[in-house]
């Protein structure tokens, strides 16, 4: 009803909740050089001309309610969980701890040309950084949802709630063209130097990725957007992954099916290597799965 009644200014709406405190947002401020008095509160929006808080106010407020929502699963598929994360307070206490913990999991991996080593990580940092800040800064706070990101092995995903500002599309934003749904909150973030300059953070990705191959993947739908990050090193690796699939399949051209230990003979690797190959086999529609537990064998799909 908010969001019918009066469109994308949800953020300049009074906040249901006025018992609100921003000792994160103040850390932030400090940190970056700037106060965050009553007076710099009025001007940014966070409290209105009433001296009410705003939604503004709460989502850069320790009440906040939105949550950013971090799972990281084996495989290429929803299979199977290895960690989940759900960060929460104000907005800008979200943005930090949440790209630490993503970048912890961006591994750097070493190429040898020669006498030289070439430190390759799986997603670059900058695209990293843009994508969250997209996520976050674009998304429909009007709605009660997470922020989602969701890790596999060989992408991130980024999905926010709401999908395009009306009159915008996907090749609009291809070429730097931004409505921005909550102005005051990319003001507030501008304003920290979080980010530089409205409709360059799209095209800031796409241009961490201009010497790969592999390219970032937007998707929208009516209630959601997506950005979709390759792992460079994804590839790199593939070739090895190629090599077991074929030793897999050339294996079931003279065998009905395999188990995981017979992998791990056929393959010389260990159980874990063995599983994440099998699983990624299904995944990709190659094998299929008979039986339960320790009976578990993989056939041709």
């Amino acid at each position: 009803m908010i969001k019918e009644t009066d469109g994308d200014k949800y953020e300049a709406i009074r906040s249901f909740n006025q018992e609100l405190t921003f000792e994160a947002s103040y850390n932030e401020f400090k940190k970056r050089g700037f106060e965050l008095g009553e007076a710099q509160m009025k001007t940014l929006g966070l409290i209105n001309k009433d001296n009410m808080y705003t939604n503004l106010g709460l989502l850069l407020s320790d009440q906040c309610l939105h949550t950013i929502k971090v799972a990281v699963f084996n495989g290429l598929s929803k299979s199977e969980f290895k960690d989940r994360r759900e960060f929460g307070g104000s907005l800008l206490k979200q943005i930090t701890i949440a790209y630490e913990f993503i970048d912890l999991l961006n591994k750097t991996r070493s190429k040898f040309e020669g006498l030289d080593r070439i430190d390759y990580r799986d997603y670059p940092e900058e695209a990293l950084r843009e994508a969250l800040l997209n996520s976050l800064v674009h998304r429909d706070y009007s709605f009660s949802g997470s922020t989602l990101i969701n890790i596999y092995d060989d992408r991130i995903e980024f999905v926010s709630i709401g999908g395009l500002v009306k009159g915008i599309s996907i090749n609009d934003i291809m070429l730097g063209i931004s409505q921005t749904r909550n102005e005051k909150l990319a003001a507030v973030f501008y304003r920290l130097k979080l980010i530089e300059a409205y409709g360059t953070g799209i095209i800031k990705i796409m241009n961490s990725y201009a010497s790969s191959s592999q390219k970032p993947e937007l998707k929208v739908s009516d209630n959601a957007f997506l950005i979709s990050l390759p792992n460079l090193n994804f590839k790199r690796d593939s070739h090895f992954e190629k090599n077991h699939e074929d030793s897999i399949l050339e294996y079931l051209n003279f065998h009905n099916s395999i188990n995981r230990k017979e992998t791990e003979k056929l393959l010389n690797v260990k159980q874990t290597m063995a599983g994440k190959v099998l699983r990624e086999m299904v995944d990709k529609g190659q094998l299929k799965i008979e039986g339960k537990a320790a009976n578990t064998k993989y056939l041709l799909a």
